[in-house]
């Protein structure tokens, strides 16, 4: 390849990748989280005959149908990215992770039946029964998003295949799927979904009661989604640790890039913030490693060519700690607001709360964010650790700047057309228009049925 081609394509291609991947991530949260929430709602409406809570799992999937169509379009891109724009890297291991592709294929497309049966279900299928159409909605959702994963998973931490001077000479593609990382990859980003999911909704709700509109609606609205995003909060720091945890082991130049380790030391420094950062002696050392005495490498233990640059490490520690710090003050919103109601007061009549609830929507979607550009940069420069750097894997078209330009138009459209759309949703139901879906024939018009 021609190396001026491939360094002029690089940069283009890692900026349709985070373009891509950042808004598709968002999306793919309410495929993993929504329709949990939305069974607790109908189920709730089925037990206690709630008419409120009927009403709002009508909304609900209305919402989600709208956010599954944008998340198709923009997964779909995403797809084609990889092969377009990192042809090397599925040319060369395309047989090793393709199963787990082909399973969030199959997952993807028993989501959508699942949606339509269940969005055309109201008043037309029993009540259980409608509301058993949800469990396969979610069980897709998670099986998609687990497969994804061990995708990622692999990428640091590459198994699945034996390699013979040089060449793959035996492929076991099940076992990316039960890759030792895989669930803990799985389960850190599945709690972040509830989490952003949660305090995202919850928001929607915070901004209207600070309207005046404090109704059971509303109130509704606010407490399922944020005692979903509260438990996933509160369980989230024991997975990340967890998952932390094993990187000393796979990834150890990206914990240096996360702890901003110049040297290897043991009873090593938190760094809280950047160069001229807050050291706090041994807490480096507890918090990534488990104890006082336990080595954390240093960035000068790895060749130039082999941990990110130096600019990347800063980015790398900024949004892990910017992660963990708005993780916290998620955490300790939901906390004050379950303690509070618990001893009898009431936080939705305080504006100062109902404030701080519509920022931890964007909160929690910025920590998302940040916490996959820790994953995906501090991986660098590797697309799959150890084996194939991004520099090898990205294709040498010269089109890739017309390409993102082009991707840039089309998110733009589509983000504004989805808040079009849902602008004029929640207007009309304010209005107090329904939120039923219209039959796609009358029942009594026995022609039209066969049509």
């Amino acid at each position: 390849m021609n190396g001026s081609l491939l360094a002029d394509a690089l940069l283009p291609a890692r900026w349709q990748m985070t373009v891509s991947l950042g808004s598709h991530i968002i999306l793919a949260c309410f495929g993993v989280a929504f329709p949990a929430m939305i069974f607790v709602l109908h189920r709730r409406a089925i037990r206690h005959d709630d008419h409120h809570a009927r009403e709002l799992a009508k909304r609900w999937s209305k919402v989600a149908a709208v956010l599954f169509a944008v998340g198709a379009v923009s997964g779909t891109i995403l797809s084609f990215e990889m092969g377009m724009l990192w042809p090397e890297l599925m040319r060369t291991y395309g047989d090793v992770i393709g199963v787990p592709f082909a399973l969030e294929g199959i997952a993807f497309f028993t989501e959508a039946i699942f949606l339509g049966i269940y969005l055309y279900g109201w008043g037309r299928l029993p009540d259980r029964l409608h509301l058993m159409m949800l469990v396969p909605i979610a069980i897709a959702g998670v099986v998609g998003t687990y497969c994804i994963l061990a995708v990622n998973a692999w990428m640091n931490r590459p198994n699945g295949m034996t390699i013979v001077d040089g060449e793959i000479v035996a492929v076991q593609p099940w076992d990316v799927l039960l890759n030792g990382r895989t669930f803990l990859q799985f389960l850190h980003m599945w709690l972040a979904a509830f989490m952003v999911v949660g305090f995202l909704v919850a928001a929607v709700y915070a901004a209207g009661l600070l309207r005046g509109r404090d109704d059971r609606h509303h109130r509704l609205g606010f407490t399922v989604p944020f005692a979903f995003a509260t438990v996933a909060a509160v369980v989230q720091p024991f997975a990340g640790h967890l998952l932390g945890g094993r990187l000393y082991e796979d990834q150890p130049a990206k914990l240096a890039a996360i702890e901003m380790a110049v040297e290897t030391e043991t009873r090593a420094p938190l760094v809280v913030g950047g160069i001229l950062g807050i050291e706090i002696p041994g807490l480096g050392s507890l918090i990534s490693r488990g104890g006082l005495d336990r080595e954390v490498p240093g960035l000068n233990d790895f060749a130039a060519d082999e941990r990110p640059k130096d600019g990347l490490v800063t980015l790398v520690h900024w949004a892990f700690q910017g992660m963990v710090g708005i993780s916290l003050a998620l955490l300790a919103l939901g906390i004050v607001y379950w303690w509070s109601r618990r001893r009898g007061r009431d936080l939705l009549t305080r504006r100062w709360f109902l404030w701080a609830a519509v920022l931890a929507g964007p909160g929690a979607v910025v920590a998302l964010e940040l916490g996959w550009i820790v994953t995906e940069v501090g991986r660098q420069p590797w697309i799959a650790q150890g084996l194939m750097r991004v520099a090898e894997a990205v294709t040498d078209s010269d089109l890739v700047w017309a390409t993102l330009g082009v991707l840039l138009v089309v998110y733009v459209a589509m983000g504004w057309a989805t808040v079009v759309v849902l602008r004029s949703m929640a207007a009309r139901w304010r209005a107090g228009e329904p939120a039923d879906l219209p039959t796609p024939y009358d029942s009594s018009d026995r022609t039209g049925a066969l049509l």
